[in-house]
């Protein structure tokens, strides 16, 4: 198993007349690879969400739900930064398809074997196995993107390809109504999205890539003439770092990776706080029926796919390459939807979907910007643990606070109280994002 999951070798190089055509055959080929991929770890992911109303009507507590939703948090938060850096020294298409593999099979015993509802306890162990899979999902990624596409076309590539999860996520809702109308079992929510991930799993293995020198390429940089500006590239870059360098000397003293880390972790509390409540908001305030919650819950997770790919337009041609000012104009526009969301009285029932579609129009931009702000910052063979880094922020700081904090507010002090944590997070990511705005100019210009 490790050697598999080393980096293939180089292969003879590529005849010169023959470069250009398999350079675009491949990039089309792992690009699609690893967006059907990611889409596919979201199937088993967010899923969860959707049985909550069930288990709150079994007799748990939001507070009890939050907790047991939070061990996907948890354990994801470290394995995305843990794995990351284990995925930077490591095959891509086998990482990944590995992780998919596995959270798929720990949905389906979820939600096949009855003892796994029954108590937090076990939910909890579950989720944060579940977690710790899901992880693997995103490092690989990042390794196949900055190897396959230069720093100029990143923001648009990685804008397209970020909208995956908003695809994944938003067949969420569709595969459990599905599942419900054909297996009748609120348990069919959970381990029917399992099998169609471990069918994707198997898609991933036959068409990801790992790096073009595997494939007897040159590298991008060499492919595109398009070098990094941020850190000083040169050939040493294109050999595999040690543990320690990558953490030591590309990641942990990097200031402005600290900075954006710590914003990322505001803005998953708004994408979260708002996504996983979603079903449970709808249904306890607005009078949702289950059907109606599940299309707006999808709703908001499509909405994502024209605003990310706006989002990164925005970055790499209006503002060439610079990521704070887009994270700042979208955040913006999502703290005024927030509010108007959380203050629309009941029974506007298409004013809270219009809501619910603006604020997953806006809040995916900054989220997939963040995780190019970080791969922009290190060399491509630390990429996997910048994103890490990040996600441990966002995910440990924002999803987990989301799940926890949110449920536990909600409970004592009403719905009120949980959106103004949202709005208070919305405006500190703005904050800190201004921070960066004058240092990433520099390193652009």
């Amino acid at each position: 198993m490790i050697s598999l999951l080393r980096p293939p070798s180089h292969r003879p190089e590529c005849p010169v007349d023959a470069v250009d055509s398999e350079y675009r055959r491949l990039r089309i080929q792992v690009f699609v690879g690893i967006f059907v991929g990611y889409a596919g770890y979201y199937l088993v992911r967010k899923n969860f969400a959707l049985a909550m109303p069930d288990l709150i009507d079994a007799g748990f507590s939001k507070t009890q739900l939050g907790f047991a939703l939070s061990g996907v948090s948890i354990a994801y938060g470290l394995s995305k930064f843990l794995m990351g850096a284990v995925s930077d020294r490591s095959n891509a298409r086998v990482f990944m398809s590995l992780g998919l593999a596995c959270s798929a099979m720990t949905m389906i015993v979820m939600g096949l074997v009855p003892a796994a509802t029954t108590s937090v306890a076990v939910m909890f162990l579950l989720l944060l196995l579940n977690g710790w899979f899901q992880g693997m999902g995103w490092p690989p990624c990042g390794r196949v993107m900055v190897h396959w596409f230069s720093h100029r076309e990143r923001g648009i590539w990685m804008s397209f390809w970020n909208v995956a999860h908003n695809i994944g996520g938003g067949l969420v809702g569709p595969i459990a109504i599905l599942a419900m109308a054909i297996f009748g079992d609120w348990h069919a929510k959970l381990y029917f999205p399992g099998f169609i991930a471990l069918a994707i799993a198997l898609w991933v293995m036959l068409t990801v890539r790992d790096t073009p020198q595997s494939q007897g390429l040159p590298s991008i940089e060499a492919y595109k003439d398009d070098y990094p500006t941020s850190y000083q590239y040169d050939e040493s870059h294109e050999q595999e770092f040690t543990t320690r360098q990558i953490f030591f000397e590309h990641v942990l003293n990097n200031r402005l990776l600290w900075v954006i880390a710590v914003t990322n972790a505001f803005v998953y509390l708004v994408r979260y706080g708002v996504l996983d409540w979603a079903p449970t908001y709808l249904s306890e305030e607005k009078g949702f029926s289950f059907s109606e919650s599940g299309w707006a819950y999808a709703a908001y997770e499509w909405a994502g796919i024209p605003g990310t790919i706006a989002c990164g337009y925005l970055s790499d041609k209006v503002f060439k390459g610079r990521r704070a000012p887009a994270v700042i104009i979208y955040m913006v526009a999502t703290t005024a939807c927030v509010i108007t969301y959380w203050l629309n009285p009941p029974g506007n029932t298409w004013l809270d979907i219009a809501m619910l579609i603006a604020i997953g129009f806006l809040i995916y931009g900054p989220v997939m910007l963040i995780g190019v702000f970080a791969l922009d910052l290190v060399p491509k063979k630390a990429a996997g643990t910048a994103a890490g880094f990040t996600g441990l922020f966002g995910y440990l700081g924002g999803s987990l606070s989301a799940n926890i904090l949110i449920g536990y507010v909600v409970d004592r002090g009403g719905w009120d109280a949980g959106f103004i944590l949202i709005v208070a997070a919305c405006v500190l990511s703005i904050v800190l994002t201004a921070m960066t705005v004058r240092v990433e100019a520099r390193h652009v210009s």
